[in-house]
């Protein structure tokens, strides 16, 4: 099967071929022949799926008028589709200042700042916004130089930490690596840690990181992502405790990288607070701006402030009027409604039924959640750990079928809803995964002797 897998869907699978024939009308083929046309072609996003015109709380519409509930929305729904509050935020504020030039302030970027230092208790005081989590990193990068007076990074392979040259210098993923040529020097690569395929234990981690911050001598940063979102990898409380105090040993910034786990989704505001860490810095990016304005934030700490001579992000859009407008309604909308504690609630409920489909299906190696991010590795063989990904690229396609999209990476299904889904969604959903699963594993093993 002739396929790419990365951070992405599958595009261009027998298994995408086959469900286009059956489900997209001549309407639809037009204009995803129109678009193939006219845009640039890159992996992942070249061809197109299908076309939309309709999104709304946690549902997709396309233009023959299909409904699919959404696991998948890039992480930016967080707080739903076309989100009323965002929305009039945004109307209000472009009715008033719908640009701020550079040169001068707002108070909605103000009001943003201060509610996000808020959330780190004061302890990240300081902020830089950007149009987008790259140019975040990118920043993040140049601060680092700036503040250790070191010229190397350290991140993992396989990481992503967003698509410009810097970025792809840092992150550790093919495809967006592959042809490009000569990169930022400075950027070394670990093998990442690995909880559920361990390759080494925590402790052999842990060392390789001490002995390669020592022996190399020249990290300003360490950069990850504090919950791996596309793997939903979710490092222990002692590891993470260990790469801080690692990081701070070596004078080494810890960098976390929150730009698709941030606002809610895995049940805190940030992913760090649930090890009792406090990064350097930390990026956060896509649902900050409710779904429908881009930008991302910076927040570090005050004793970094030191880029006064420095250019570090400088961007048009650096304190969009109305981006921090729509921010600051979405970080309200999660407060007001009490998402945080919602989503920590649905994550037992996740995980309880994950594990019922994990001991009925042969085809489930591991399944993890937290808040309402999670993943379900399919395998062909649990002792070997095979991964089954033919059979998840069916799935999603099945799922599609039945109205049910999320995110397929190397034989993993990942799924994270808006976090507005009531439980009957979230069960229909699951009910849709299981009965898509149960096919594979008929295929793969005969049936199951645990149904």
């Amino acid at each position: 099967m002739n396929k790419i897998t990365s951070e992405g869907d599958v595009n261009t699978s027998s298994n995408r071929k086959n469900w286009q024939d059956k489900n997209i009308n001549y309407e639809t083929s037009c204009v995803l022949r129109d678009d193939e046309d006219i845009f640039l072609h890159q992996s992942l996003s070249t061809p197109c799926l299908n076309v939309l015109k309709k999104s709304k709380g946690i549902y997709l519409e396309d233009i023959s008028g299909k409904i699919y509930m959404d696991f998948h929305g890039n992480n930016v729904h967080q707080v739903g589709f076309g989100n009323e509050d965002v929305k009039n935020a945004i109307i209000n504020e472009m009715e008033e200042l719908p640009f701020s030039p550079r040169r001068y302030t707002n108070n909605s970027a103000i009001i943003l700042a201060q509610k996000l230092s808020d959330k780190t208790n004061g302890v990240l005081n300081k902020v830089l916004f950007s149009p987008g989590a790259t140019s975040s990193i990118g920043i993040a990068m140049k601060l680092a130089r700036l503040v250790t007076k070191k010229d190397g990074f350290l991140s993992f392979w396989d990481s992503f930490h967003g698509a410009s040259i810097d970025a792809i210098s840092l992150g550790g993923t093919a495809h967006f690596r592959n042809g490009i040529g000569s990169l930022l020097t400075g950027c070394e690569h670990l093998i990442p840690y690995n909880s559920y395929r361990p390759i080494f234990d925590e402790d052999t981690f842990l060392t390789i990181l001490d002995y390669t911050l020592e022996k190399h001598g020249d990290i300003a940063a360490f950069f990850m992502e504090t919950i791996r979102n596309t793997e939903v990898e979710i490092p222990s409380y002692k590891l993470m405790k260990g790469i801080r105090d690692i990081c701070t040993k070596h004078n080494t910034l810890l960098i976390l990288d929150e730009t698709a786990i941030a606002m809610g989704r895995t049940g805190k505001f940030f992913a760090f607070e649930h090890y009792d860490i406090d990064p350097d810095i930390v990026v956060i990016g896509k649902g900050l701006g409710g779904g429908i304005f881009p930008i991302s934030a910076l927040l570090t700490k005050d004793e970094f402030n030191i880029g006064q001579y420095t250019s570090l992000g400088h961007y048009t859009h650096e304190k969009s009027s109305v981006g921090c407008a729509a921010a600051n309604a979405a970080i309200d909308f999660i407060d007001n409604n009490n998402i945080l504690e919602k989503t920590s609630n649905m994550e037992k409920f996740v995980l309880d039924r994950l594990n019922i489909l994990k001991n009925k299906y042969e085809i489930i190696g591991d399944v993890r959640a937290i808040g309402l991010l999670f993943a379900i590795e399919l395998v062909r063989d649990r002792k070997t750990k095979e991964k089954a990904e033919s059979e998840a690229d069916r799935i999603l396609y099945n799922c599609l079928d039945l109205g049910l999209s999320f995110k397929v990476s190397s034989g993993i299904l990942t799924l994270s809803p808006p976090l507005i889904i009531e439980k009957h969604e979230l069960e229909k959903a699951l009910e849709i995964l299981e009965e898509s699963i149960k096919i594979e594993n008929i295929k793969l093993f005969g049936g199951n002797n645990n149904e």
